[in-house]
């Protein structure tokens, strides 16, 4: 698809499990280094599904290096018990569950994700000059479900008070627990047939295992204290439910002091960076790429 040949594996671990992060050189590198978290609502997607293949490889052929994390996935447990007409926008059918199951290894709960998330910042940041990188301009970033774990990982790393990362990008992420009431503007996006509420979702709880965990900051950042954060560039799809959390948690970074850009695909469903060429696609990967080149 791209001029990206020498993909490589590189086995880690974190928080006693171990994982894999696959490293895409640039093809002409420009300075940023990229770590990437792909979505799946926490319990599911791969190294090989486009919103973690296609965007690594676009990236590269823009000049940043991507190391794409393959964390380790959640249980399924309250996925499998969930009667099919229970199930809601973007969740998966039992059968697609199983599936899941079936097709990956051990699977654990909240924090280990999120630790692994970390792991590969500091994987990243040590390796940056053999990633023909800057140490300094190590960004890390995810989409859905990845986008929550790259700004938990984000979170972590501001409050240990060493490296942390140079910028953090969200493209649809689930930032909170509970997701905020849509605007006027997404309600009518939606359409009649939009969930309202925001009451805790499967995937969340599925996610974290313990209710009480929801209310952790490393679990949902959103509504907690995001100041020190990077810079950073939330890109949310206009017929998304999960806007109305993109958009909340930009506003909640401007308030905390941090430069953060945001931008709306118009239009677009959840889930459009796994659509290969689709023009929504496209454009937030350059809106990625421009972002990291203005790093200084």
């Amino acid at each position: 698809m791209t001029a990206v040949q020498t993909v490589h594996d590189t086995a880690l671990e974190a928080a006693g499990h171990p994982f894999v992060v696959r490293v895409y050189p640039a093809v002409a590198p420009t300075g940023p280094v990229l770590v990437w978290a792909h979505g799946g609502g926490f319990l599911g997607g791969t190294l090989d599904m486009p919103e973690a293949d296609q965007t690594a490889r676009l990236l590269a052929e823009r000049g940043v290096p991507v190391v794409s994390v393959g964390y380790s996935l959640a249980p399924a447990d309250l996925l499998l018990e969930l009667p099919d007409d229970r199930r809601g926008p973007n969740v998966p059918s039992r059968a697609q569950v199983e599936a899941e199951i079936a097709a990956s290894g051990p699977r654990v709960h909240y924090p280990v994700a999120s630790l692994q998330l970390l792991a590969a910042f500091d994987w990243a940041h040590e390796h940056a000059e053999e990633l023909s990188g800057s140490p300094a301009r190590v960004a890390i970033g995810g989409a859905s479900a990845g986008g929550n774990l790259a700004a938990s990982a984000a979170l972590r790393a501001r409050d240990r008070g060493t490296t942390a990362p140079s910028a953090l990008l969200l493209c649809y992420a689930v930032l909170h627990a509970e997701l905020p009431p849509p605007s006027p503007d997404l309600a009518d996006a939606l359409g009649p047939h939009a969930p309202a509420d925001g009451s805790p979702r499967v995937l969340e709880l599925n996610y974290v295992g313990d209710p009480a965990l929801l209310a952790e900051a490393y679990a949902f950042p959103g509504g907690h204290d995001l100041r020190g954060l990077a810079r950073t560039v939330v890109v949310n799809a206009g017929r998304d439910r999960l806007r109305a959390s993109g958009e909340a948690f930009a506003a909640e970074l401007a308030l905390a002091g941090v430069d953060v850009a945001v931008g709306q695909e118009r239009g677009a469903d959840h889930g459009f960076l796994n659509l290969p060429g689709h023009p929504a696609a496209l454009r937030t990967v350059a809106r990625f790429a421009r972002a990291l080149e203005e790093e200084v």
